[in-house]
């Protein structure tokens, strides 16, 4: 968001997972994402952040760019536990 927000712009991978998280996780937002658009399938589709940073992101170059407190004790720990999320929108 703070890529989007300085830039006008956010990297497609990061925008599919900020997607995922804010359909699937907090259960709001981004249609297409969330599954309910006309072309709803891959519904079941629900991106692990962590992963995804992992595979994507591995040295976590990207990720200190716009988080550069990422890895401070002052991070906030997850809003959200991801398979917790993860199962209840799937049964949503």
């Amino acid at each position: 968001m703070r890529e989007l927000n300085a830039t006008g712009l956010m990297h497609n991978r990061v925008r599919m997972v900020v997607a995922s998280f804010l359909a699937k996780h907090l259960l709001i937002g981004w249609q297409w994402a969330a599954g309910s658009g006309c072309d709803a399938a891959p519904y079941f589709r629900v991106f692990n952040p962590a992963l995804q940073a992992k595979k994507f992101n591995p040295d976590g170059s990207y990720i200190r760019k716009w988080v550069p407190e990422w890895e401070e004790l002052t991070y906030p720990p997850p809003m959200v536990e991801h398979e917790v999320a993860r199962k209840r929108a799937l049964e949503a």
